[in-house]
């Protein structure tokens, strides 16, 4: 069977990246196993559409670079590839079920199943519709012919499946095993709804057979729902897909999946790119093929201790085996460090060149001195955003932070700063770190502290590139200003 998979979001807000994740994964099996990756739409709840996500979902895929084979916008045979354009092609399947015996019309209203839920709570259980009472409520199996006539011309109604009772329902899953269910604990879950829209479960399992989907790969939270997908299967007396139920995305810390408010609480995004007043991965600074790759890793491990990929290494070493059933923790840290490793692989003309727009600060400089700049500070950026801050003592006069000369104050800064100056004046840049080595030898400076001196006031903070190379970059002039600068701060 040729290898099709499907990635199936709801468009009711912005992509969390575990929905990125569980596109990533099933674009990685498709090119693995030269399939074809499909994007279908979700959109049956009408009432949860947002104006604007399906898009986003589009551009969010496109950015991360895991574009779909077939879709609505790449086209393909199996369209239309919106559910809420399947609406015909849904009804014609309920029909099915209904003349075969293994669905029915039902006609309770929502207050009447309210009530009966409140009664079984209150009782201390669970209100199922099955086996053991739909012959007591308002359906098609309870009523005669008449009267299920008549009601379906003026009552509004769902088509439930008909559960049968005192029966195991067992499904495989590639990464948790055999799953196996009572059909007792199971109810009469509702195929369609009253605004004549299919619910998830009977659309998903109609398109994914319809589409010729070999494996449907998604998030654990659908593995309870398993058993009755299997149900429909079995009703249809079609072949089953195989089932891969991803596990989820855990908070940094504490427990439970992970959130937007997690992400507001701790200072990280949860969305590949913007929406509204949130900023996602793309803003923040991440390159989406380290985005990609740290994901990856979220729920999966290679054979090999190898931790940075491109995306046609992914698909090289992906495989459903290295899949793990527990979930698998964010780490912002360890996010941004694969960014990092990434980035690191550019030239310093490839840098200047792909990631221009975050280093415009640099405009006014000679291209030489550009890549310079570049060069000697590339490889300590973790995220774009972060081009800003070092590139800020290139271009312009930096603060002095406040705390870190408080550190410096005491082991007298200014005879430090005194003595390179007069030794810049003398001699130049050329044979400056040998001099002032030697100098700090005879007085018995620590080398930290002279170092730590320079650098405060060559770039305001106690962390940055080479120092002797910025003061090449920046030359002697600017770099005599910076020390005399620092002298006047220290000495108020």
């Amino acid at each position: 069977m040729k290898t099709r998979v499907r990635f199936a979001p709801s468009p009711t807000g912005p992509l969390h990246i575990g929905g990125l994740r569980t596109a990533l994964y099933n674009y990685l099996y498709a090119k693995k196993n030269n399939g074809t990756f499909i994007l279908r739409i979700e959109d049956t709840d009408q009432k949860r559409l947002v104006a604007g996500s399906q898009n986003y979902i589009l551009e969010a895929l496109k950015w991360a670079g895991i574009e779909p084979d077939e879709g609505g916008d790449s086209g393909g045979d199996y369209g239309p590839y919106n559910q809420s354009e399947r609406k015909e092609l849904y009804a014609q399947y309920i029909e099915q079920l209904i003349e075969d015996g293994k669905a029915y019309y039902a006609f309770d209203s929502d207050e009447e199943l309210q009530n009966l839920r409140t009664t079984a709570n209150a009782n201390g259980g669970a209100f199922l519709y099955g086996a053991h009472n739909r012959m007591q409520l308002k359906n098609s199996l309870s009523l005669d012919a008449e009267k299920t006539k008549e009601a379906l011309a003026s009552q509004s109604y769902v088509v439930r499946l008909k559960v049968m009772p005192g029966e195991t329902v067992s499904v495989f899953d590639e990464v948790r095993g055999t799953v196996s269910v009572n059909s007792d604990t199971l109810d009469d879950k509702v195929l369609l709804k009253k605004d004549g829209l299919p619910t998830y479960h009977f659309a998903n399992v109609v398109d994914d057979h319809l589409m010729a989907i070999s494996c449907v790969i998604r998030g654990e939270e659908w593995l309870p729902s398993l058993p009755f997908h299997a149900l429909l299967y079995r009703a249809f007396n079609w072949e089953p897909p195989q089932f891969v139920h991803l596990p989820l995305i855990l908070k940094p810390s504490g427990k439970g999946k992970l959130s937007k408010r997690d992400g507001s609480q701790h200072g990280f995004p949860v969305f590949p790119m913007s929406w509204e007043a949130s900023a996602g991965f793309k803003e923040e600074g991440f390159l989406p093929e380290g985005l990609v790759n740290y994901l990856a890793l979220l729920g999966w491990s290679a054979t090999t201790d190898q931790e940075v990929f491109s995306l046609a290494d992914l698909v090289a070493q992906f495989s459903l085996v290295g899949l793990q059933k527990g979930g698998a923790r964010f780490d912002y840290a360890k996010a941004k460090w694969i960014n990092q490793q990434h980035l690191r692989l550019y030239s310093a003309e490839e840098t200047l060149s792909r990631f221009n727009p975050f280093l415009l600060s640099l405009q006014n400089l000679a291209p030489k001195k550009q890549l310079e700049v570049v060069a000697l500070i590339k490889d300590r950026v973790e995220l774009l955003t972060d081009f800003d801050q070092e590139t800020e003592p290139f271009v312009k006069t930096p603060e002095i932070d406040p705390a870190a000369a408080q550190k410096i104050a005491p082991k007298n800064p200014v005879a430090i700063l005194e003595k390179a100056q007069e030794v810049i004046q003398e001699s130049g840049l050329n044979g400056l770190k040998s001099i002032l080595m030697d100098w700090a030898k005879e007085q018995e400076i620590a080398v930290g502290t002279l170092m730590q001196t320079l650098r405060i006031a060559l770039v305001g903070r106690l962390a940055g590139p080479d120092l002797f190379a910025i003061m090449e970059i920046i030359e002697k002039d600017v770099t005599l200003n910076r020390i005399q600068l620092a002298i006047a701060y220290f000495k108020t």
